[in-house]
């Protein structure tokens, strides 16, 4: 490796971030190389955040998102809370634009403990999460992790924020081995680019609770856009209002589904290390 390439290890709710820039540098990671640095303790994450030169006026940088297993994502909550937290401590600034395979993230930072991403529009047709085929209401698919089994998960709410996501509306978030059937359920033959699989759980008109199997990483401790695809689930099927709170197993988030379609998405980060990537994960 010519150059050695720095990181800043960070978390939002105990979803693991790293987030590495490399504006003014065209290297490339490969996903064999992706999957190198997050086997690696110092720099192991969920989801991997690259910054490169912005490709729009007026945006801070264009954003890769990586997986743990080496593949891309199209949205990341926590991960853009970490990347506009550093992005204000470095510049001083609160307001910024991030440019994603999905389009421009603006991030808002008014504190390390309170930082707001709007996550954009939800998509609630067939074609847009992207399902295989027709169904005729995206708010209840039938679903199931084991089609010869006798399965504790019947249906779920679907949509896209930026990835494709299923809720599952369940009594207990806990009472389910969501490692078990998070997997079978991420490859369901329905979902041709995998799904993102959560739990969910209306506790109050204004609160729901959920867990998540996120696509590309499994279990974790937050999954921002899984709390938003389930808050605005929540409220199209008139189980809580536009406003809630969804409790992760690493920490609260707060959720808004605006008059104006966007969902804005406000919660804390954590900046746990500066360090180098290994020379033969880099590449």
């Amino acid at each position: 490796m010519a150059d050695a390439i720095a990181f800043h290890k960070m978390n939002g709710l105990g979803n693991e971030i790293v987030v590495v820039d490399l504006r003014g540098r065209s290297h490339l990671f490969s996903s064999a190389q992706v999957r190198a640095i997050a086997a690696e303790e110092q720099s192991a994450f969920d989801q991997m955040m690259v910054l490169y030169a912005p490709r729009t006026a007026g945006c801070e940088a264009y954003v890769r998102i990586y997986n743990r297993d080496g593949s891309e994502a199209e949205a990341c909550g926590n991960g853009m809370r970490c990347v506009g937290f550093l992005a204000a401590r470095q510049s001083g600034r609160r307001a910024f634009a991030f440019e994603t395979k999905v389009g421009v993230c603006e991030v808002e930072v008014e504190g390390i403990d309170r930082i707001s991403v709007d996550m954009g529009t939800p998509k609630f047709g067939w074609a847009d999460i992207p399902l295989a085929e027709p169904v005729p209401d995206t708010r209840r698919i039938a679903l199931e992790p084991e089609p010869n089994g006798t399965p504790l998960l019947h249906a779920a709410a679907v949509v896209n924020v930026g990835n494709p996501h299923a809720v599952f509306w369940v009594a207990d978030v806990g009472a389910h081995d969501l490692g078990r059937v998070g997997p079978l359920l991420e490859n369901h033959p329905i979902f041709p680019q995998r799904a993102n699989i959560s739990l969910a759980q209306v506790t109050s008109p204004a609160a729901i609770s959920v867990r998540t199997w996120e696509r590309g990483a499994g279990l974790t401790k937050a999954c921002g856009s899984a709390a938003c695809a389930a808050a605005v689930c929540a409220a199209r099927a008139g189980l809580t209002g536009r406003r809630v709170t969804a409790t992760l197993p690493g920490g609260a988030l707060a959720i808004a589904w605006r008059a104006d379609d966007h969902i804005l998405m406000t919660g804390p980060v954590v900046v746990e290390r500066v360090g180098v990537l290994a020379a033969e994960a880099a590449g």
